[in-house]
């Protein structure tokens, strides 16, 4: 099918998506708080004559939809949670509740996919089943790697998987991946440097928390240049510092906190083992205790070739403009847990009008409802093509 056809044929979905994207937006919920999004994504697949399944991860949803021949199974993926931000600026469906807000697009990815399995419901023009997957807590709560360990790929076995990102770098219109890494691990680091506490004037008279940590941040800071191979790529960056309430007291204790990013599990543990070794090589010479917690909380988003294939051949069939991605970004995903278990590619979606586009987590980002159709043909395009791909090697 063309992808003049198909967008003539999604048409007439529009505006309910615009309405129900909206809707969401107003009312967000955070990470396993996803009650209501749950329940009306829930009730609108029901409408459709869509098997349900509820309460995977505590808010997750997955609608199964057969046609055909059910023996192969696709799945496709959309996050539902918002994040705790104050939304700024006044549109008239700004959030209604202070604090949360829908600044990542994931409104958007909801409504994309619950098209998708509209129009796919009415047509029924694939042979075999499709899982919609609608998942909790991408935001740093691992709801894809909650999924996954309630049984997800056992109750709902899919050959292969697809999820897209809103992509504010890329104009509405284009879209992009690539085979490998797209995405990179994330690491938390929580460090604690404690010393005795002591009167400012008499710093002698206890090891110096404050002047450790300040040493801790500087060699922190050396390891991606002295210790990761040029070759590879990775950041780490500190990104919190608390210790102290008085001018004239030294603080029995100062805190830190700091992220890594990488691509490569090898270039991970050189990195945590290098925290591990200079957090101990301070603590020695500055005489402080030093307590590392090192965290690795989403792996690396890795997509796997022929899907990664898959994703932008389908854009085309979209009618989007596919490019290859020359790198990955540094950003990270928690669809990558569910890439650990099945193939499937993870695609950018591109998001930017004519004046360009805020950032992803921004205050002031809202979702671009001109990229609302894109996505929609986009899953609609991959499952008909993932669906055909497995029929052709049986």
């Amino acid at each position: 099918m063309d992808s003049e056809r198909l967008h003539g044929e999604i048409a007439d979905l529009l505006p309910g998506l615009v309405a129900f994207r909206r809707d969401l937006h107003a009312n967000p919920e955070m990470a396993f708080e996803e009650h209501r999004t749950s329940r009306r994504v829930a009730d609108e697949l029901r409408e459709l004559g869509i098997e349900v399944h509820e309460g995977i991860a505590g808010t997750g949803v997955v609608g199964v939809l057969r046609s055909g021949e059910p023996t192969r199974m696709v799945g496709l993926r959309a996050d539902m949670d918002a994040l705790p931000i104050l939304e700024q600026g006044d549109r008239p469906y700004a959030s209604r509740i202070s604090g949360v807000h829908h600044a990542c697009g994931h409104d958007g990815h909801t409504a994309m996919l619950l098209g998708a399995a509209r129009h796919l419901a009415r047509t029924r023009d694939f042979d075999g089943a499709i899982a919609f997957i609608f998942q909790p807590a991408e935001e740093g709560r691992g709801g894809a790697r909650e999924m996954v360990k309630q049984g997800l790929f056992e109750r709902f076995p899919c050959e292969s998987v697809y999820a897209l990102h809103n992509w504010p770098d890329l104009p509405v219109g284009v879209a992009a991946t690539r085979p490998g890494a797209i995405m990179a691990a994330a690491d938390r680091f929580d460090i604690v440097v404690r010393g005795k506490g002591a009167h400012a004037a008499l710093p002698h008279q206890t090891p110096d928390a404050v002047l450790a940590a300040a040493e801790l941040v500087s060699q922190l800071h050396t390891i991606v240049s002295r210790r990761v191979p040029p070759t590879q790529n990775a950041v780490l960056s500190v990104t919190r510092i608390s210790g102290g309430q008085s001018h004239n007291v030294l603080p029995s204790a100062v805190e830190l906190t700091g992220t890594v990013r990488s691509f490569d599990a090898i270039v991970q543990d050189t990195i945590e083992r290098a925290v591990r070794d200079i957090a101990a090589g301070v603590a020695l010479g500055t005489g402080t205790t030093i307590e590392v917690q090192y965290v690795r909380y989403y792996p690396a988003t890795v997509n796997s070739e022929k899907e990664a294939g898959c994703a932008l051949e389908a854009a085309r069939r979209a009618g989007l403009q596919a490019r290859v991605s020359p790198s990955p970004a540094f950003t990270s995903e928690d669809f990558a847990f569910m890439l650990r278990e099945r193939p499937g590619a993870y695609l950018w979606l591109g998001q930017a009008g004519a004046q360009g586009c805020v950032p992803l987590h921004h205050p002031s980002y809202d979702f671009n409802d001109d990229a609302l159709a894109g996505g929609v043909k986009w899953f609609v395009a991959v499952a008909r093509l993932a669906l055909e791909s497995a029929r052709d090697e049986k």
